[in-house]
C-alpha cells in the first residue's frame, strides 16, 4: 500500500468561508484515500461551518496533538488552537483583530508541523491581510515573535522557514505560472525584472517541474512589454535583462524559451506548448490563470467553478493554498465552492510524491 502524507490544513480566517470550504472538502470521502488530512485551527469554528454547510451529521474530532488524528472518513480532525473567544459574539464577514490573529496563528502552526515532520505537507485556506496586519500591529509582536507585518502567506512561509529565494506558482490543472515579483506596486515590479531574478525563478520552476514528475520541462518567459519590447523600441528589459537570463538557463542544460510576448504566451501554454511560464509580476501571470479558473454561471449567478491553485516553490516544506481570497461576502451561507481546496489538498499529495 503507498505512503498517505498528513496534510495540515489551516481554517484560514474564520470570519471568511474558510471553515466551511474545509467541511465540504473533507466531506470528499476519497480525499482519504490519497492522504491524511488534519485541520489547523478552532475547533468551535469548524462546528459551526459544519451547520452552515449543512452537515449536522459530520463528526468533527478534536486533537490537542497530530498523533490524535484518527483520518477517517466522515470525522473531521482538528488540531484545536483556541482561537476565537465567543463564537456567538464573533462577527462573520468582516474585518476583525481576532479573525486576523486566528488566521495567522495557524498559519505559524503547521509550519512548525512541517518543519518538525509531524506533517508532510501544508495547505492553507485564505487570510485576510488587512485583518492578519491589524492584527499584528495590535499585538506589537507579542503573538508573532516581534513581527508587526507581512505581505501574505508566502511572506509568512518564507520568514518562518528562513527561505530567502522563492516564488509564488499558481495551477490551474496544467497551465501553471510563476512569479518574478507579486506583491508589490507595478511600477516597482518592473524594476524587479533583473537577470539574477529572472534566472533564479527559472531554476526553480524547473525544480519544480521535476518534482511533479516532468521529465524535461518546458520553461515559457515572458516579455515584460508590449511585443517583448519590439527590439527595444517599447522598451529594453527584454535585452539588457530577460534575454541574458534566459541564455544562462539554456548553458545550464534548462529548456528555457522566450522572451515570449505577453498577450500569445498563455494561450499557447494552455495548447500545451509549455509546461509552466514564468511572468514578469502579479497580474500577468493571476488574470490568465483566474480567467480560466473562475467561472460564473449567468443563469444561475453563481460560481460555477473557483479552481485555482497557489504553490510556494524554494521552500524547505510544502505549501499549497486556495487561489482567491476569504469570501467574507459569503461566509455564513455554506454554498462557496469547494474545488480549489480540493485540488490545493491534491496538488499537496503530488509535490510531496516528487520530494520523497
Amino acid at each position: 500500500m503507498s505512503y498517505k502524507p498528513i496534510v495540515g490544513i489551516t481554517m484560514g480566517d474564520p470570519a471568511g468561508n474558510g471553515p466551511e470550504i474545509t467541511v465540504k472538502a473533507l466531506a470528499h470521502t476519497d480525499i482519504y484515500d490519497r492522504c491524511r488530512p488534519i485541520v489547523i485551527g478552532d475547533v468551535k469554528m469548524i462546528e459551526q461551518a459544519k451547520e452552515f454547510v449543512g452537515m449536522p451529521g459530520m463528526v468533527i474530532h478534536q486533537c490537542e496533538k497530530v498523533a490524535d488524528a484518527m483520518f477517517t472518513p466522515g470525522i473531521i480532525d482538528v488540531l484545536h488552537l483556541d482561537l476565537v473567544e465567543d463564537v456567538s459574539k464573533f462577527e462573520i464577514g468582516k474585518v476583525s483583530i481576532e479573525g486576523g490573529n486566528a488566521a495567522f496563528q495557524c498559519v505559524k502552526k503547521v509550519i512548525e508541523l512541517a518543519l518538525a515532520g509531524e506533517v508532510d505537507a501544508t495547505c492553507t485556506n485564505a487570510l485576510n491581510k488587512e485583518a492578519m496586519n491589524k492584527a499584528l500591529e495590535f499585538y506589537k509582536g507579542e503573538k508573532s515573535d516581534g513581527y508587526t507585518h507581512f505581505d501574505g502567506h508566502t511572506e509568512i512561509y518564507a520568514t518562518y522557514t528562513n527561505t530567502k529565494k522563492y516564488t509564488m506558482m499558481l495551477a490551474h490543472h496544467d497551465l501553471r505560472v510563476v512569479h518574478v515579483s507579486t506583491h508589490v506596486s507595478l511600477r516597482e515590479a518592473c524594476d524587479r525584472v533583473k537577470k539574477a531574478r529572472v534566472l533564479e525563478v527559472i531554476r526553480i520552476a524547473y525544480d519544480a517541474c521535476r518534482d511533479m514528475g516532468i521529465e524535461n520541462p518546458k520553461i515559457a518567459v515572458a516579455g515584460l512589454n508590449p511585443h517583448c519590447g519590439e527590439n527595444g523600441l517599447f522598451g529594453t528589459e527584454e535585452i539588457e535583462e530577460i534575454s541574458p537570463a534566459i541564455a544562462e538557463a539554456k548553458e545550464e542544460g534548462i529548456n528555457a524559451i522566450g522572451p515570449i510576448p505577453p498577450d500569445s504566451v498563455f494561450s499557447e501554454a494552455l495548447g500545451g506548448w509549455y509546461d509552466i511560464v514564468v511572468c514578469m509580476y502579479h497580474d500577468q501571470g493571476h488574470i490568465p490563470l483566474k480567467t480560466v479558473g473562475f467561472v460564473f454561471d449567468r443563469e444561475k449567478q453563481t460560481w460555477k467553478a473557483v479552481e485555482g491553485v497557489n504553490v510556494t516553490l524554494g521552500l524547505p516544506i510544502i505549501r499549497t493554498s486556495v487561489d482567491h481570497g476569504t469570501g467574507f461576502a459569503l461566509a455564513g451561507k455554506g454554498t462557496s465552492n469547494e474545488l480549489s481546496l480540493v485540488n490545493a489538498i491534491d496538488y499537496a499529495i503530488m509535490m510531496q510524491k516528487g520530494k520523497r
